[in-house]
């Protein structure tokens, strides 16, 4: 790591430290949020980024974390081997289990067979886990409160976070380091080339049964934090929907660079924690997001950024073209976003429910009234979506003109 990159590492780092103070509890909850899912992005990473092992039932791990550390607090009462900070030990200890049961398995298969195994493994422990009452306490789940330990009653928001934020600091640090050990290398082969690696000796299968492993220890660290956080863990933290979320997050991110799925993981979070009090579409939003990101920042956003700021004779030729594609992105945004906001309220069913013989009120959207029928609520969406396309293709036409001529 590079002296300015450590020194932006460490900015950051002490931002988060003083958080707490500079923002209202409800941002702090969420700021909560946005650490573990950074944490679960990059043991995922590690495992797809690092390794090439693109893995559909990562929740599975999440889920058996959040479970042992409801358990152990329940057991232990905050005292003893695990008092509450040390809760986390836990959650990495199942996963670290699980994952060599699942690693063992899984690995036996590469691609997309590896892929599906994954998928079937969490699929099945989502469908055991209502059944398993003992367990995973049915459908209720399993509650518990977060005991007094080390002088902390862990009983505000603030000294929960802090508890999160050096979790989450430790392990990315100790994920970090792990990618600069020869074993960290060895893994970069079994994404770009398996059969080399073994045609040179390694064991292949053992290798990446250990990286499985490694990653759902973390992600069993990042389930097990969700349990203090929230203080309970339901059979639901198995869901499909857990595993396609940090898949979306870590490549809108960029799995091609080591922080990129932590900083996708936790700005989605935020997106999601802002926009869903906002409108009932959010969830489309993020799918737009990730299919714009995979279209046109096929490295990820923050993978983009580093390649544009490494290539520093073109950053500076490109700043132009950058700012109109940047102006047109926005002109892009809008008219979508009122499109969609307005086709929403249009053919939701509280407005179906006020329509009466013939009359169609309008809604209200950025202060207006808007006619469902009038030519204006539907020219002004479209005309911003169209003058976005038109000056990103114009900006992409001189663009590649410019590039020719040189």
């Amino acid at each position: 790591m590079t002296l300015k990159r450590s020194l932006l590492v460490l900015a950051v780092v002490a931002v988060l430290a003083v958080l707490p103070y500079l923002v209202s509890e409800s941002m702090t909850n969420a700021a909560i949020q946005m650490l573990i899912a950074a944490l679960f992005a990059s043991a995922f990473s590690l495992l797809c980024g690092q390794a090439g092992m693109l893995s559909f039932g990562h929740a599975a791990y999440f889920g058996l974390g959040s479970f042992a550390a409801v358990h152990a607090m329940n057991a232990f009462n905050g005292e003893g081997l695990l008092p509450t900070p040390l809760i986390p030990l836990a959650g990495a200890g199942i996963g670290l289990l699980a994952g060599i049961g699942a690693g063992w398995f899984s690995t036996k298969r590469a691609g997309v067979y590896f892929a599906m195994i994954t998928l079937a493994l969490a699929e099945l422990l989502h469908a055991l886990a209502p059944h398993l009452k003992d367990t995973f306490g049915g459908e209720a789940g399993i509650s518990s409160f977060r005991m007094a330990a080390w002088g902390f009653d862990f009983g505000s928001t603030i000294q929960v976070y802090y508890l999160v934020l050096a979790w989450v600091v430790g392990s990315i640090l100790l994920l970090y380091l792990l990618t600069l050990t020869p074993f960290g290398r060895l893994t970069l082969g079994l994404r770009e080339n398996t059969h080399r690696l073994r045609f040179l000796g390694y064991n292949t299968h053992a290798l990446g049964t250990a990286v499985f492993t490694i990653s759902a220890m973390f992600a069993g660290i990042a389930g097990s934090l969700q349990a203090v956080n929230i203080e309970a863990a339901n059979y639901v933290v198995f869901d499909a929907g857990i595993s396609t979320t940090v898949v979306l997050n870590s490549f809108i991110g960029g799995v091609g660079t080591f922080f990129g799925p932590a900083i996708g993981a936790a700005v989605m979070t935020f997106f999601g924690h802002v926009t869903s009090d906002m409108t009932r579409t959010w969830l489309l939003y993020q799918g737009l997001i990730f299919v714009l990101v995979m279209m046109f920042l096929p490295r990820g956003i923050v993978g983009e950024a580093a390649e544009w700021l490494k290539n520093r004779k073109s950053r500076h030729l490109a700043i132009g073209p950058l700012f109109f594609r940047l102006a047109g992105l926005v002109l892009i945004a809008f008219g979508a976003i009122a499109a969609i906001e307005l086709a929403q309220r249009f053919f939701s069913s509280d407005y179906k429910a006020t329509v009466s013989l013939g009359n169609w009120p309008p809604v209200t959207f950025l202060g207006r009234e808007w006619l469902p029928f009038a030519a204006t609520t539907w020219i002004v969406p479209l005309a911003l979506l169209g003058a976005g396309v038109a000056l990103t293709l114009i900006v992409n036409r001189h663009t590649a003109k410019a590039a020719g001529e040189a």
